[in-house]
Formats: C-alpha cells, sequence, structure tokens
C-alpha cells in the first residue's frame, strides 16, 4: 500500500523532483493560485505526480475554461490555461458579478480593470443581456451613451443613459422604439434636452418628462404667457 510513496520519494531523490512549473495563458487568474492547485511540496517527483488531478483541481479556479497539465522530463511542468471570457457587469440586487455571453457567471466584479463592460441590471439580465445590447449597438448614438441595460420584470428592458435620462422601452419590438428614438434624436435632439425619461411603452405615443427645473420653467412660461408677462418675470 506504500509503493506510491516510495516510488516518489526514490525518485525525486534521484533528480525527478518538480524544480520548474510554467504557467501560460493565464490574465485573470493568479499564477499563485495556479501553483496551489498544482499541490506541489518541494520534494513531488515528476514521475508520481498526478497530472490528471492537478488538472481538475486547476479547473475549478473561477475563470479557468480549459486547462492542459503535462510533464517534461526530468523536473519540468507545464501547466497551460484558456480563461473565460467577461461580456458584462451583472447587478443583482447589492452585489455586482462578472458574467459571460451566456449569462453564466464568473467571479465577483472586483474594480477597474473591467469597468469598461456592460452594466445589467436586473432578473433575467444575464441571460438575456448579451443579445439586447447587441440590439442596442445598431444604433451607435444611443449605445455610445447607455450606462446601464435595465431589466423590469423579466419582460422589457429600460436604458439608463450617462446624463441620467431613463429610456423607457416596450415589451414588444423594441427594436422599432430604438430606432425611433435614434430619430428624434438625430432630428430635435432629444436626449440632449432637459428630460428625465421617456417612455415608448406606449403604441400610439411618447411620454416625455422633464426634470423638476425644466418642468417649473415651463410652469412659469405658461403663467407668464397667460399673463401677458415675459417668460421668467416673477411677481
Amino acid at each position: 500500500g506504500h509503493t506510491a510513496d516510495v516510488v516518489a520519494a526514490v525518485t525525486a531523490r534521484s533528480g525527478f523532483a518538480i524544480a520548474d512549473v510554467a504557467v501560460s495563458g493565464n490574465r485573470e487568474t493568479s499564477e499563485i493560485d495556479v501553483l496551489q492547485a498544482v499541490g506541489l511540496d518541494g520534494w513531488t517527483s515528476l514521475v508520481g505526480f498526478d497530472a490528471a488531478a492537478a488538472r481538475t483541481r486547476i479547473a475549478a479556479l473561477p475563470w479557468v475554461e480549459e486547462v492542459s497539465v503535462r510533464k517534461v522530463y526530468p523536473a519540468r511542468l507545464e501547466v497551460e490555461i484558456a480563461e473565460r471570457r467577461a461580456f458584462a457587469i451583472w447587478q443583482h440586487g447589492s452585489r455586482l458579478t462578472l458574467i459571460e455571453r451566456n449569462g453564466a457567471v464568473i467571479a465577483p466584479f472586483g474594480g477597474r480593470r473591467h469597468a469598461a463592460l456592460p452594466l445589467v441590471i436586473g432578473m433575467g439580465a444575464a441571460e438575456d443581456g448579451a443579445a439586447f445590447v447587441a440590439t442596442v449597438a445598431r444604433h451607435p448614438a444611443i449605445a455610445a451613451r447607455v450606462k446601464a441595460y435595465i431589466r423590469v420584470a423579466e419582460r422589457r428592458w429600460d436604458l439608463r443613459l450617462e446624463s441620467g435620462i431613463t429610456v423607457k422601452l416596450p415589451e414588444g419590438a423594441p427594436q422599432a422604439a430604438l430606432a425611433e428614438l435614434a430619430a428624434l434624436d438625430r432630428d430635435v435632439d432629444l436626449l440632449a434636452r432637459d428630460i428625465e425619461a421617456v417612455d415608448m411603452r406606449l403604441a400610439d405615443r411618447l411620454v416625455v418628462r422633464l426634470t423638476p427645473e425644466a418642468a417649473e420653467a415651463r410652469a412659469e412660461a405658461i403663467e407668464a404667457a397667460m399673463d401677458g408677462r415675459p417668460a421668467g418675470t416673477r411677481i
């Protein structure tokens, strides 16, 4: 029952102890984490080393998609990693996680390195986010302004723009609504105005909500017009 231990001890002392581990392909995965998963103790013999078990341990690391572990005699181990690719940041509740294009969670969001990725928010946003982000990308002038893609009740989407404007898209045919929004912005600079929200959920109308300041100014202008006073004159 001790044959494997005896072989490892003899071969390690005969010059087959693993002296070099080369790790490649890792950008997100720490080399320290890989070496810990390999599990060397300084006397580990290359002959008795279980490469398959090491491969299983490394494959369990969050970013690792595929891994190969190869013995190179007399004393070298080569670990080659293919990592998963982050597509977006998913916010669910107060948690932020990095996800793949298919919605699979990779790891918690760690900060600046991935801050430029799209932000998708809400239940169902992880699974449906890639298709919707691609739909919005067909309108570059709109896509360039998007701060977050918000899934509402797992049925439809809102866009939160960098300016703070919220665009409420309909459950059906968001492509047509986006085309209309792009045309309105191009023709009348809609998204450059003092507005809080653009509601496109109704098929026969578009509803625009002004910011409180703009709403107050509009009310004053209407009141002044009714009284025959110049707009902006207070009484």
